[in-house]
């Protein structure tokens, strides 16, 4: 567990920054009291994000997730606002900026199938049928568009009256150029996609103006690094180059920070990050295996995660990348399909899921190193997975790399971080990570050389 440290006393009151922190399966609103040094978060409202499957397709209720996110704010002061939500998914408007119906979920079926569009060497973005491009490719409603918002760009155009697109989620599109920055017109040409929503594009910390008055919240609202995993970077207390940060929730994502995209392993993607620099990761499919059995037994995570440590025997490894995983369902079932055996207490599949991330984590990690020309020695654990202490440890065993884990809460930090530095009181990347570092404790996990370790 990550051990948070106290804000340090004396001087003026901390200022409070809030995040709106949205993630696939739930939402939350953080205070960040920040008072120069330290950080202290404060959870101050959290809800589910439940998508509804409408008769065209699954859709996410994002009006469901504002109103419970403003609610929240309603009546307060705060220093800024800001919103970093999932990536890929988009809402298109109108020429008078109305949204031309709820967002699909990118999990619906209508991109199955979708056909490779050739542009890594453009875009740097893995191919994988949920990203934006092939949900544009499937969507009518792109010539009557005016502008393409992204989730996090749509939550802070509601909020402020302003809209712009950042950087980081745009760069989840596979439709941005990984070199300039820009959107990659050419590409977007020569996809037949119209050239005219993609907008201006504005970099974390930018501000977009006070929130609008009817929403009764007294503060500025800030673009920040809008991709969820964009933020939780900023709050990853690198060490040196010899690290990777692995994001774990939801998804897997696992990779390092580097100045400038790399195009030799088209598996890998390349997502923005603050300051230009450059993400380059492999999304896995994460704990959203672990949630969706959970979901089917009816199951609490704790009790998941004490059988799983009870199992003393091995267990099989599948692919966590499966196709067959992707839209869920009955995901007992199908891990039972996938590996060849029904016959697994609910404590071995949970395990089995365990080893087969922490085996795939080995995988991307060698495929990083030699993209990169790095070694990699430490791997960072943000986000909801370092709570998880059998999945760590597994991670520190499988891959040989000592593992610290935490923050948990990096990507609320993340964005209170940015919009710290948005209002003057940080400087560069470093001094937010430094922030970071005062503020938490990671928990530390050696790796283990004996068999027996993975079985313990």
């Amino acid at each position: 567990m990550t051990e948070k440290r106290g804000v340090s006393g004396g001087g003026s009151p901390p200022a409070v920054y809030a995040a709106i922190d949205l993630g696939a399966s739930s939402g939350r609103v953080v205070c960040g009291h920040f008072d120069g040094s330290l950080v202290e978060l404060e959870d101050i409202h959290r809800f589910p994000n439940r998508p509804v499957r409408l008769p065209d397709g699954l859709r996410w209720n994002l009006l469901h997730l504002f109103t419970e996110a403003v609610c929240a704010l309603r009546g307060r002061r705060f220093a800024g606002v800001g919103i970093d939500t999932w990536g890929v998914d988009y809402a298109l408007l109108d020429e008078r900026d109305r949204v031309l119906g709820l967002p699909f979920h990118y999990r619906d079926e209508r991109t199955d199938g979708a056909q490779r569009v050739e542009g890594y060497e453009i875009t740097g973005i893995q191919h994988m049928p949920i990203n934006t491009v092939y949900q544009l490719l499937a969507d009518d409603r792109v010539s009557a568009a005016s502008r393409i918002a992204l989730v996090p760009d749509l939550l802070a155009y509601w909020l402020s009256g302003e809209l712009a697109n950042e950087r980081t989620n745009a760069s989840t599109t596979g439709l941005l150029d990984a070199r300039t920055g820009e959107w990659a017109h050419p590409l977007i040409e020569r996809l037949g996609l119209p050239a005219r929503p993609f907008g201006a594009l504005v970099e974390p910390g930018t501000l977009l103006g006070p929130a609008l008055d009817h929403h009764d919240v007294d503060a500025p609202v800030y673009t920040v690094a809008s991709h969820d995993t964009a933020s939780a970077y900023v709050a990853a207390p690198l060490r040196d180059e010899h690290s990777a940060i692995l994001s774990s929730g939801t998804w897997s994502l696992l990779g390092l920070e580097l100045p400038g995209p790399v195009f030799s392993d088209d598996a890998l993607t390349n997502e923005r990050g603050v300051d230009g620099t450059i993400r380059l990761l492999k999304n896995v499919m994460g704990l959203w295996l672990e949630q969706e059995c959970a979901r089917v037994w009816g199951a609490d995570f704790p009790s998941l995660q004490r059988a799983a440590r009870e199992v003393k025997t091995e267990v099989p490894v599948f692919d966590p990348d499966d196709e067959r995983f992707l839209h869920g369902g009955d995901m007992p079932a199908l891990i039972a399909e996938v590996i060849g055996r029904d016959d697994l207490t609910r404590g071995e599949l949970v395990r089995s899921i365990y080893v087969s991330l922490a085996c795939k984590y080995k995988v991307v990690l060698e495929r990083l190193e030699a993209a990169s020309g790095r070694s990699v020695r430490t791997i960072h654990v943000i986000g909801g997975g370092a709570r998880n202490e059998l999945l760590c440890q597994l991670t520190a065993d499988m891959t040989g790399r000592e593992v610290l884990a935490g923050p948990v809460e990096a990507t609320a930090l993340g964005n209170v971080l940015v919009q710290a530095r948005a209002a003057g009181e940080l400087g560069s990347l470093a001094d937010m990570r430094a922030v970071s570092a005062a503020s938490f404790v990671p928990a530390h996990y050696e790796p283990s050389t004996s068999k027996e370790s993975l079985h313990a």
